[in-house]
């Protein structure tokens, strides 16, 4: 079995490598040429360029299997410019991060010329070639049934990853239509959208962790205050009472490999902070990119809070990690200026 992929990007290429480590093949397009050529020659001759969207439908045989690694905000007009080339049976596949409800009216458009449409939330970042990536699947399940060959080479597979209780998740997916494949990487989440969702909810916890991390090892960075120059008295200032209780200079990068062993705080995150940590106790490198143009989000925390809204799911903790990266980039600005001024017109005390 072979797939056609379409976008080579941070995740598109290291998935075909990953797919041809697992023998089987791929036929790519990327309007980058370079692309293309690194991930041929990487390929162990399980991956074949196209010159175009019509070549690479033709590369493969039916029932065809083209999927979509690319920016939300394209998919729609790739699904636009591939459909037509497609024939009954065909499955098409977004592997980006789109929002759930576009997926549902895709599936739906689509299912009329006969195609099916599986969208799958893919986790692991630029480590999925090594680790495998975390899979979560939304569709019809025949259509997903299918695609298993591809979602198992994908996954990490089981692993030195004990699984909690699979006999009973077994069991109680075996009275369902979606077979529990959780412990290996990969899982059908439900129909059109529900792959799409549970990545959005992945994300937006994902923020949440960042941030905790990043407050955390904050606050540690600037335990050291009390050893700065003496505060000089003044009304509009707290005063800081206890100068002799933060004289602490802690190793961060120390505290961070600390944390990884034993503690009921260990994480991939908290792995890549220490490694990062290790590399440039003062960050840097990031620090110039942050000055610019702060911290992105790709939308999925975004789409995340607008559901908890639609739902009345509390999501308190998820809404201050997203509008910590809006403040990272500026925008309360003249939100602090507003203050200010308030302070200054009232007197400042």
């Amino acid at each position: 079995m072979r797939i056609g992929m379409v976008g080579l990007g941070r995740m598109g290429r290291n998935m075909v490598l990953r797919l041809a480590r697992n023998d089987l093949g791929s036929v790519v397009f990327d309007a980058r040429a370079e692309a293309v050529r690194e991930a041929i020659e990487q390929g162990e001759g399980q991956i074949e360029p196209a010159a175009s969207p019509e070549d690479l439908v033709k590369r493969l045989a039916p029932p065809r299997v083209v999927w979509l690694m690319m920016p939300a905000g394209s998919v729609d007009a790739a699904i636009d410019l591939y459909a037509p080339l497609m024939e009954k049976g065909d499955i098409l596949v977004d592997g980006g991060n789109s929002h759930f409800a576009d997926d549902i009216r895709r599936a739906e458009s689509l299912s009329e010329r006969g195609l099916a449409y599986v969208d799958v939330g893919v986790s692991g970042g630029i480590w999925g070639l090594e680790r495998g990536y975390c899979l979560m699947i939304g569709g019809d399940t025949e259509a997903v049934r299918r695609l298993e060959p591809v979602l198992r080479a994908l996954a990490p597979a089981q692993g030195n990853v004990a699984s909690i209780q699979p006999e009973a998740l077994n069991d109680k997916a075996a009275s369902t239509q979606h077979p529990n494949t959780a412990f290996e990487g990969y899982l059908h989440c439900g129909p059109a959208g529900a792959g799409h969702f549970v990545k959005m909810v992945h994300n937006a916890i994902e923020y949440g962790l960042m941030a905790a991390y990043a407050e955390g090892f904050n606050l540690l960075k600037h335990a050291d205050a009390g050893l700065a120059s003496s505060q000089v008295a003044s009304a509009e200032v707290t005063p800081f009472r206890h100068p002799e209780c933060f004289r602490y200079r802690f190793d961060l990068a120390a505290i961070a490999e600390l944390w990884r062993h034993g503690s009921v705080i260990p994480s991939w995150l908290l792995d890549l902070t220490a490694s990062a940590l290790a590399e440039d106790p003062e960050l840097s490198h990031d620090a110039a990119t942050v000055t610019e143009r702060g911290v992105p989000d790709s939308g999925e925390g975004r789409w995340a809070l607008q559901a908890a809204v639609e739902i009345g799911v509390p999501a308190s903790v998820l809404s201050a990690a997203l509008f910590s990266r809006f403040a990272s980039r500026g925008r309360e600005d003249f939100a602090w200026r507003i203050m200010q001024a308030m302070r200054r017109k009232f007197g400042g005390h």
